[in-house]
C-alpha cells in the first residue's frame, strides 16, 4: 500500500497493486518520497528497514494511497523526482491538498458537439501509529473529496466511457476513505480494512494517471462494465492484505461491499450500515515488481482476477424474461460474474543511470470468465517518456490507445431496438480509444497536460434506438494538477529548491 501522496498522485494508482512503478525509487524510512516513475508511500510506516528494499508503503496511494487518491481522483501522478506535495508535520501526522480539473470539448463527431468541465478538490490525512501512539507498523488514513462538474461523454458524444476520468461517483463532497492498515513480519505482510474502494488497491497504476481518458485512467474500464468493482469516490467495507513472498513477488487480495445505495446522487459516505448491500466483490493478484533499488530499469508484472459475488442486472433479459429494450420493464437480477487479466509496465530505456528520465512500456489485457455481460474483452497499450526536451526533466509524453469488445448480448439490444425501427445495418462490435499528450510541470506545484483524444465507433448501448451509428468523436481535452500545500510554500514538488 501507499501513503497519502501516492494515493492521491494515483488515486488510481499505485504500481500493480499499490507498487512503485518504473522510474521512482523507494523513499527513505520515515521520510517522504523520493524519485520513482509510480510514486511511492509519504511515509515508510516501518520500525525498522525490511531485509533488501522492497516495494511497500500505504495510505492514499498506489491505488491506495493520497498520491493514488489523487489519481483514482484523476489528479496525475505528480511527477517522480521530488517529493509530491505533502505537508509532513514530523510527529507521524501528513496531510495532502490537491485539486484537479478537466475540460474537454469535441469539435468533431458524437450525438452533436460541445463541452464539458469536471473537477474534484481532495484532502487527505496519513497518520502513522508507530510514531503517534507506539504502534508498531500501524497507520491510519482519511480522505475527502468534493467533485463537480459535467461529463462530455455523457451530455454530448453519447459512449459508455468518459474522456474525462475525474467525473462520477457522484458530484458532491463525500467521505472517500477511513481505514487502519496495519503491518506485520518485517513488513512481509500488508493489511488494511475499513471504508475503502477496491479500485486504488487493485488494477492501479500511476502510469495510468498520465492521460485523462477514462478508458486508461485509473483502471482500465472493462472491469467496471463487468462487474460491481467499487471505484473513487465510494467507498463501502472492504479489507485487503499483501503478502511479499520474496522482495519481488506478491499476492495480493481483497474483499470489498457492494453496496449500490451508496452510488445515488448526493450520497456523502457517512452511512456505515450494511443496508442495501447485495453481496462482495473478491479482487485477487499475482506480481512481480522492482524498483531502482535492485534494478536498472524498474518492472512491474502480474496476472490476476476477480468474483463478483453481487447482484447485478442481466443485460437483455427483463423481470419477464423477455428483451427489456422493447418491453421497458426492470432488468432480471442475476449473481454471479468473473474476469481475468495480466499486465505490465516496463521501462525500457534510461539514458541516465542516475536519472529517474526514461521511457515506460505498459500494456493490459482482459476478459469475462462467467456471467451474462456487455463486453468481452478489453487490450490496452500505451507508453509514456519522462524527461523530454533540454531543461524539460519533468514533462512526459504519453500515448495509449485500447479496444473494448462488445459482448453479442450488448449489441443484440441495439439490433432489437433498429429492427422495431424498419432498419437493418452494421452495427461496430469494438469501440477503439486513444490518447496523445504532454504533461508540462509549470513550477513545483502546478501540471497541466493537454490532450487529445479520438473514439472509433463510439458504443451505442446507451441510445439503442439511434438511427445511425454515432460519428466517430475527436476531442480536445486539459487536466490541470494543483498540489495546494506546494502551492503556498508548505511542501516541495518537481523543481523545488
Amino acid at each position: 500500500m501507499t501513503g497519502l501522496a501516492t494515493r492521491a498522485a494515483l488515486a488510481l494508482g499505485l504500481g500493480f497493486g499499490l507498487l512503485p512503478q518504473p522510474g521512482r525509487t523507494q523513499e527513505p524510512a520515515g521520510g517522504l518520497a523520493v524519485p520513482a516513475t509510480a510514486l511511492g508511500p509519504v511515509l515508510r510506516r516501518q520500525a525498522a528497514p525490511p531485509p533488501p528494499p522492497r516495494p511497500d508503503g500505504q495510505g492514499f496511494g498506489g491505488a491506495d494511497s493520497a498520491a493514488g487518491a489523487a489519481d483514482t481522483l484523476g489528479q496525475t501522478a505528480t511527477p517522480p523526482t521530488l517529493p509530491p506535495g505533502t505537508l509532513d508535520f514530523g510527529n507521524g501526522l501528513s496531510f495532502l491538498a490537491t485539486y484537479t480539473g478537466q475540460g474537454a470539448v469535441n469539435p468533431i463527431g458524437g450525438l452533436r458537439q460541445g463541452s464539458a468541465y469536471a473537477g474534484q478538490l481532495f484532502f487527505g490525512i496519513d497518520g502513522d501509529l508507530q510514531r503517534l501512539a507506539g504502534i508498531d507498523g500501524g497507520a491510519f488514513h482519511v480522505a475527502v473529496t468534493n467533485r463537480h462538474g459535467r461529463s462530455l461523454a455523457q451530455d454530448v458524444i453519447g459512449n459508455n466511457t468518459s474522456v474525462q476520468e475525474i467525473y462520477g461517483g457522484g458530484q458532491t463532497t463525500r467521505l472517500t476513505l477511513l481505514s487502519y492498515q496495519q503491518k506485520l513480519f518485517d513488513n512481509r505482510l500488508d493489511i488494511e480494512v475499513g471504508r475503502l474502494v477496491a479500485n486504488i488497491a487493485f488494477l492501479n497504476s500511476p502510469i495510468y494517471c498520465n492521460f485523462q481518458t477514462n478508458s486508461a485512467c485509473g483502471n482500465p474500464t472493462f472491469v467496471f462494465k463487468t462487474s460491481n468493482f467499487t471505484f473513487w469516490p465510494v467507498s463501502s467495507w472492504g479489507a485487503h492484505a499483501k503478502a511479499w513472498l520474496t522482495d519481488t513477488v506478491f499476492v495480493h487480495a481483497g474483499a470489498y461491499e457492494v453496496n449500490p445505495l451508496h452510488q445515488q446522487p448526493g450520497d456523502n459516505g457517512l452511512d456505515f450500515s450494511l443496508k442495501g448491500a447485495t453481496g462482495a466483490i473478491v479482487p485477487f493478484e499475482l506480481g512481480y515488481t522492482t524498483t531502482f533499488a535492485n534494478d536498472a530499469r524498474p518492472r512491474n508484472y502480474g496476472i490476476g482476477g476477480w468474483y463478483d459475488a453481487s447482484d447485478y442486472a442481466d443485460p437483455v433479459r427483463d423481470v419477464t424474461g423477455r428483451p427489456a429494450v422493447l418491453t421497458g420493464l426492470p432488468a432480471m437480477t442475476r449473481f454471479g460474474r468473473s474476469g481475468v487479466y495480466a499486465r505490465f509496465d516496463q521501462m525500457v530505456t534510461r539514458p541516465d543511470p542516475a536519472g529517474i528520465q526514461g521511457l515506460t512500456l505498459f500494456g493490459v489485457a482482459m476478459a469475462g470468465t462467467s456471467g451474462r455481460l456487455v463486453e468481452d474483452y478489453f487490450l490496452e497499450i500505451g507508453a509514456v517518456q519522462t524527461g523530454t526536451f533540454a531543461g524539460r526533466p519533468f514533462d512526459t509524453v504519453g500515448f495509449v490507445i485500447n479496444t473494448q469488445a462488445f459482448s453479442p448480448l450488448a449489441l443484440s439490444n441495439i439490433v432489437l431496438a433498429q429492427s422495431t425501427l424498419g432498419l437493418v445495418r452494421r452495427i461496430p462490435t469494438q469501440q477503439v480509444m486513444m490518447e496523445l499528450n504532454y504533461g508540462i510541470q509549470i513550477n513545483p506545484a502546478v501540471r497541466l497536460t493537454p490532450n487529445l483524444q479520438v473514439i472509433v465507433n463510439p458504443d451505442q448501448t446507451r441510445f439503442p434506438f439511434y438511427r445511425r451509428n454515432i460519428p466517430d468523436a475527436f476531442v480536445v481535452g486539459a487536466k490541470l494538477s494543483v498540489d495546494l500545500f506546494t502551492l503556498v510554500g508548505l511542501a516541495r514538488g518537481p523543481g523545488s529548491l
